[in-house]
């Protein structure tokens, strides 16, 4: 069963940096695709990041190309979100979501159905 741990996320002041990270297992395969989206209150919840079962397939939402930096390591088990740049719009729970299958490539048109597996969530509040 595929499980997802997102950690890190906390308060930051605007123009501050955090890293969120999720740590995955349970996956059957090496190759697979990890999503970042994060829901603020009262609204839906969007995409933020995307890397495919190949490190060239890499999104990014238009509000956070240039400031946030997606990244998997070597081994392969936990994704990061590197988040630059920090502003009070970016304060939501940030949630991050697998596709076991590695097959769902990485874009502007990937929805919350597209994944099978979420983790909790963290908060990030960007504030003053």
């Amino acid at each position: 069963q595929v499980q997802l741990v997102e950690s890190g996320g906390g308060l930051v002041q605007p123009g501050g940096s955090l890293r969120v990270s999720c740590e995955a297992s349970g996956f059957t395969s090496d190759y697979y695709t990890i999503a970042w989206f994060r829901q603020a209150p009262g609204k839906e919840r969007e995409g933020v990041s995307c890397i495919g079962r190949s490190d060239g397939n890499i999104y990014y939402a238009d509000s956070v190309k240039g400031r946030f930096t997606i990244s998997r390591d070597s081994v392969g088990n936990t994704v990061y979100l590197q988040m630059n740049n920090l502003v009070p719009d970016d304060t939501a729970v940030y949630y991050c979501a697998a596709d076991p299958t590695g097959f769902l490539y990485c874009s502007a048109d990937m929805g919350v159905a597209d994944f099978d597996a979420w983790g909790q969530g963290t908060q990030v509040t960007v504030s003053s």
